[in-house]
């Protein structure tokens, strides 16, 4: 077994030994920064020191060293080179990946069998590489894949060809052991003709030595192997024939860890480190695009001949030159659809790495009002009592007052507190009230709601809900505050707790915008009768933000406030929260004057 430490803040951190082998047991396979950071300092003062509990096994501890699986022969994703050291596009995206989360990682390379049990043995914390399917999801927690690999049918030159993995019915078909074709051909009901190796590399050399029929393995590590192990006799007949998405893989239930390397994973892409690393490993074995230069030097290196031999030839010069130019529109064609399948795929990692990011937040915000309810609860239950008690007490007092004249009572004189008690005692009663509303307001906001479930909201009875949630932040930013409630307003069809988020995350932006307490945020909300709208309006008397920023506002990541810890997926999420409840979001700001945000929602016509 092959085991290698790194250090994501020290590279040259690297030791190599053996391990013994595991046991063969192949298993079937946004808000902004500040409101988390509200939450934690809520954790903080209600929970003791003496209760904090270890983690619990299995999950992410960011003091111990992530062990990383890798299968020892899967080149060029993951193998051992001639220097018997890890190599490859997954160990190079890895190693990116714990240097800039600041985490340290140890590979453990392997049998693939043997890496798919020691994931379910606990002895595996991540696997690197990992094709996703249905019932692997089962026991496994998958990232946003960072690459598609696809699989290709392999045979010996002098036997026929087929075009799909239907054609392999009946024929003695050879794959590695556990790998997803493994898993995809036993579906099919290929079982009984199968032939099972250890490793990609045993089934290609099986192949060529004139057993079996065909080998189904990933393309690119077959023409690798292909080319390393010099198998000349073997081609590819059926090209990509199954595409699989291909990320990394925790047991079950460790998200936290998951969301830590979805997160690296992000960061590597947008500082373009993830281009390199791919370029470098897969880019180099994809077949050479032919770019517009490429074409017009040897389309030139064609024509100077002709043109010497055939000078009245002017209608083939022509004809070539459009040939150039369709072909040049088409490879454009395709390098724009490229783009887009690119930020498609960006957007889809950005939302599920919000996602983690929400349920983390809601698991939190759970124990947080636990914690809290419990001692508030006996508050609430004690004070009445206590009321009772200096109520029945008062009139001994009084007479003890009237034999012997004033007397110290708590360090006080009797005639000050006798006029102080009834309202300490009262503004302790609406404190812990004020707590148990808050901490009810913090499980609504974070609640798991289920998905496309609406119904007919208050969306003032919301905002006034949201408004309270942030109320802290509000009174530390701005001395001057207005809520404009319109009152009596129609019912809007939606989710109480995601509209509730989405004001969140306008009202803490404008408490963000403001340059001292001096300067005030407006919230008001109205009726539009033309529009058949429900309208809320964020105004905040901030810095404003430039005209060239506003079209950019809510895309993922994008912000004005990086150097203060803001994460840029507030205003995107909140756009797609009020775009599935069929609403706009419009922004309108004059830098050193304000911002005005205003969010319009249709009304129902059923009544809750």
């Amino acid at each position: 077994m092959f085991h290698t430490a790194f250090t994501g803040t020290q590279k040259t951190a690297t030791r190599f030994r053996f391990l013994p082998p595991f046991s063969a047991n192949p298993f079937h396979a946004g808000t902004r920064a500040l409101f988390p950071l509200f939450l934690l300092a809520l954790l903080l003062t209600f929970t003791s020191p003496a209760r904090a509990q270890e983690p619990a096994p299995g999950h992410y501890n960011p003091a111990t060293t992530i062990v990383v699986g890798g299968d020892r022969s899967y080149p060029p994703y993951e193998f051992i080179d001639k220097d018997g050291q890890p190599a490859g596009y997954n160990v190079d995206l890895t190693k990116a990946i714990a240097e800039v989360m600041g985490m340290k990682v140890e590979f453990r390379f392997g049998s693939w069998a043997e890496m798919r049990a020691g994931l379910q043995q606990g002895k595996i914390d991540i696997l690197q590489g990992l094709s996703y399917s249905d019932e692997r999801s089962h026991s496994v927690d998958f990232s946003p894949p960072h690459a598609m690999v696809h699989h290709a049918i392999f045979a010996r030159r002098d036997t026929k060809p087929v075009r799909s993995l239907e054609e392999l019915k009946g024929k003695k078909v050879i794959v590695f052991q556990d790998g997803i074709m493994h898993e995809r051909l036993k579906l099919m009901g290929f079982e009984k003709d199968l032939v099972l190796t250890p490793t990609p590399a045993e089934a290609l050399r099986l192949l060529a030595s004139g057993q079996y029929d065909y080998a189904v393995v990933a393309q690119l590590p077959g023409m690798y192997l292909i080319r390393e192990l010099r198998l000349t006799n073997l081609v590819p007949v059926a090209k990509a024939v199954v595409s699989e998405q291909y990320g990394y893989g925790v047991a079950k239930g460790n998200r936290e860890l998951l969301t830590r390397f979805n997160e690296g994973l992000a960061i590597v892409i947008k500082t373009g480190q993830y281009a390199q690393i791919y370029n470098r490993w897969l880019g180099v074995h994809e077949p050479p695009r032919v770019t517009r230069e490429m074409a017009l030097k040897y389309g030139a290196m064609i024509l100077v001949p002709l043109l010497l031999v055939l000078a009245g030839t002017a209608l083939w010069n022509k004809t070539l030159h459009k040939r150039v130019a369709e072909r040049t529109a088409e490879l454009a064609q395709e390098v724009t659809e490229r783009n887009k399948a690119l930020e498609a795929l960006r957007r889809h990692q950005d939302k599920l790495i919000q996602a983690d990011k929400m349920a983390s937040l809601g698991t939190l915000v759970s124990g947080v009002a636990h914690e809290i309810n419990n001692p508030n609860g006996l508050l609430l239950l004690d004070i009445p009592i206590l009321k009772r008690v200096h109520e029945d007490a008062e009139d001994i007092f009084e007479e003890r007052y009237q034999e012997v004249g004033d007397f110290m009572l708590g360090g006080v004189p009797y005639s000050e507190m006798c006029e102080e008690i009834p309202r300490i005692l009262e503004e302790m009663q609406d404190g812990a009230q004020r707590i148990k509303r808050i901490v009810n307001d913090l499980k609504d906001f974070a609640r798991r709601d289920d998905v496309g479930h609406k119904e007919p909201i208050d969306v003032e009875a919301a905002v006034k809900r949201a408004v309270r949630l942030v109320e802290p932040t509000i009174r530390s930013a701005t001395g001057s505050f207005e809520a404009l409630y319109a009152g009596n307003l129609p019912p809007v069809l939606g989710n109480a707790q995601r509209i509730e988020q989405v004001i969140v995350n306008l009202v803490l932006n404008a408490c963000q915008a403001l340059p001292g307490r001096e300067k005030g945020i407006t919230l008001a909300t109205s009726l539009d009768g033309e529009s058949g709208s429900v309208v809320i309006e964020v105004r905040d008397e901030g810095v404003g933000i430039a005209q060239e920023h506003l079209a950019q506002l809510v895309d993922p990541f994008f912000t004005t406030k990086r150097e203060s810890g803001g994460t840029g997926l507030g205003l995107s999420v909140s756009a797609g929260i009020v775009k599935e409840h069929g609403g706009t979001l419009r922004f309108a700001s004059t830098p050193g004057e304000g911002t005005t945000v205003t969010l319009s929602l249709p009304v129902t016509s059923r009544r809750s």
